[in-house]
């Protein structure tokens, strides 16, 4: 009798200590976010991607591409584990938080890493799926290479206009 009653007490305890994940975005901490990535602080919510595992912990980026470069990662292999993960990017007009993989992505966009990719919760004629944005950072079509020779000849990314041929 004692076993029995021991045996339903932990499974009780089991189930009681069980927490829901919570999943839900979470506010951006400007003072101690960074980019696990490029180790960059976070500039703009509007771009800036998080991920959130099983565990509850939060790892953040500040740019579509510097996510999608990381994902491939044994770091990123690590932190999902075996478990379910949410990943949230900034909606590019409004910087409210979308599913990563339900967003849009139009090109153009001034970034923060210069791969000028920006979310939109609606498609238009122009944007791309997340799985064909990806591709195309993965790709090379990004405004990456133009942002470093940007910032290599010291000039200010948001004072220039980056030139987008061969790129699209």
């Amino acid at each position: 009798m004692m076993k029995k009653l021991l045996f339903i007490f932990l499974i009780l305890f089991a189930f009681a200590c069980k927490t829901e994940n919570d999943f839900t975005p979470r506010e951006i901490n400007w003072d101690r976010d960074i980019c696990a990535l490029c180790l960059m602080g976070l500039a703009e919510q509007e771009y800036s991607v998080q991920s959130i595992n099983q565990w509850g912990k939060v790892i953040w980026f500040d740019d579509l591409g510097c996510y999608v470069n990381y994902v491939n990662s044994e770091d990123w292999k690590r932190f999902v584990g075996d478990g379910q993960s949410q990943t949230w990017i900034g909606n590019c007009e409004t910087g409210e938080w979308i599913d990563i993989e339900k967003a849009y992505y139009r090109f153009g966009d001034k970034t923060p890493m210069g791969y000028g990719y920006g979310a939109l919760s609606k498609p238009n004629d122009s944007t791309f799926d997340y799985t064909t944005a990806a591709q195309r950072i993965k790709d090379g079509k990004s405004l990456r290479d133009d942002f470093m020779k940007m910032h290599k000849m010291g000039k200010a990314h948001k004072d220039t206009k980056p030139d987008k041929q061969n790129n699209e």
